[in-house]
């Protein structure tokens, strides 16, 4: 049976992924699907012995890295199923990594440039190639988003390299400086489909305290405050202009999510507890995660709407869950222990306002946990198979259960990370050791 902390390792692995990989879920079209029969496609690699997929859009396009013959480097790819794997190449230097992928095909990431220890962000298209987003006159830059226009933000480092500042990027005009609230540094992590960045900035020069920003073309960069203590940070923006993110209480005493409008402020969600965090938020507004209660003595999964405030999801009979998606619809899908507290008996669930927190069950095994979940909703995470030793990605539906997407021919574990409303699902094949190869499964009625 594996430990603890073997299993907080494997979800804390698939998080910088999941962050990647979560622009693309309010971008697909949908077909139902119910009882499953799966396909699984391994993406093969770029001739070394792994590869792994960080992103996807609604067109089945994924993005990731791939070693190279001889494992000497690791180079971004693009996959489609009508051309295969392809190698998007670096900046002129040995490595490059492909992080994000809009609907139009779009992929951007970050290389090495030639001769350079530090790396760029880049925009790759097919039509372009790969293009180095440049910098702020410093000697890196890093992209954290982009939006279906094709605007990259992120952050860069000035000359002399010892500041950075959030960025917004566009082939039209290029790498453009967003400033700070009056620090040295500003880092911009999300953007919407109308352009508004979001992200956190220092507000005096040598001060550690940060705020969280919303920044337009129009309006510029705008202090979103705190609820009440040193510092806060956005990191989610839906395209009505709701910003989310996390701050500290008054006298730092907790960190809790919020949700911000311009009409109305910044709103702490909470359930009693010194912590809460946001780990997703949908086209309506719907905030989801988890929440310390009362006493902080265990933590509940949350889901808050203006409307609604904030709603405790509960558990499958343990003390803690939490919600790691959302559809446009409002399922909610996460993991909680159930009873008897074990951290090695985890179960997925969805939750949905009429029917509550349902088990989602396993494939044999004692944990599983749900990652995502489209607007049909289908939902995939990963779940251990009988034994407790492997773990596997798998599909569910209302009407089907729990369908074991299995690993590609070669890896005893597979893990799903994200579905598209075609039932398309992204994730990776991968040895007890962690290498792999991405693979795709399609799942069909």
């Amino acid at each position: 049976m594996q430990s603890a902390a073997i299993v907080d390792i494997r979800i804390a692995r698939r998080g910088e992924r999941l962050r990647a990989i979560a622009f693309a879920l309010s971008l697909t079209l949908a077909i139902p699907v119910e009882a499953a029969t799966v396909t699984a496609t391994d993406l093969g690699t770029l001739g070394g012995t792994f590869s792994v997929a960080n992103a996807a859009n609604a067109n089945g396009q994924v993005v990731g890295r791939s070693s190279i013959t001889g494992d000497a480097a690791e180079h971004a790819f693009s996959w489609k199923a009508a051309g295969g794997m392809i190698d998007l190449g670096t900046l002129g230097g040995s490595a490059s990594d492909a992080r994000l992928v809009n609907a139009s095909g779009q992929v951007v990431g970050h290389s090495y440039p030639t001769g350079s220890a530090f790396l760029h962000a880049f925009s790759w298209t097919a039509a372009h190639g790969m293009v180095d987003l440049g910098t702020l006159g410093g000697s890196s830059s890093e992209a954290h988003a982009l939006n279906a226009s094709g605007q990259v933000v992120g952050q860069s480092s000035l000359a002399g390299d010892s500041t950075q500042h959030a960025f917004s990027w566009t082939a039209a005009h290029g790498v453009v400086d967003l400033g700070t609230l009056g620090g040295s540094n500003s880092y911009a992590y999300a953007v919407n489909a109308n352009g508004q960045a979001v992200g956190k900035s220092e507000l005096i020069a040598g001060n550690a305290n940060y705020h969280a920003f919303s920044w337009t073309e129009a309006g510029g960069m705008v202090d979103l405050g705190t609820l009440g203590g040193s510092s806060s940070q956005a990191y989610m923006v839906n395209a009505n202009g709701q910003v989310v993110g996390e701050s500290y209480l008054s006298g730092n005493a907790g960190l809790h999510a919020f949700s911000w409008t311009a009409a109305g402020g910044m709103v702490d969600l909470g359930l009693g507890g010194s912590f809460s965090k946001a780990n997703a938020l949908n086209a309506n507004g719907q905030v989801v995660g988890q929440s310390h209660l009362t006493g902080d003595a265990a933590y509940h999964a949350f889901s808050w709407t203006e409307a609604g405030g904030m709603v405790d999801l509960g558990t499958l009979g343990g003390s803690y869950s939490i919600a790691h998606a959302v559809n446009a619809n409002g399922q909610v899908v996460g993991q909680s222990y159930v009873t008897g507290d074990s951290p090695l008996t985890q179960h997925a669930f969805s939750w949905t306002a009429a029917g509550g927190m349902v088990d989602l069950g396993t494939l044999g095994g004692s944990f599983s946990y749900a990652v995502a979940v489209n607007a049909n909703g289908q939902v995939v995470g990963d779940s251990q198979i009988a034994g407790d030793v492997e773990f596997h990605g798998f599909s569910w539906t209302a009407a089907g259960g729990m369908v074991d997407l299995g690993p590609v021919s070669g890896f005893p574990n597979s893990s799903a990370s994200f579905v598209n409303n075609n039932g398309q699902v992204v994730g990776e094949s991968y040895e007890n050791t962690g290498g792999g190869h991405a693979t795709v499964w399609t799942t069909r009625r």
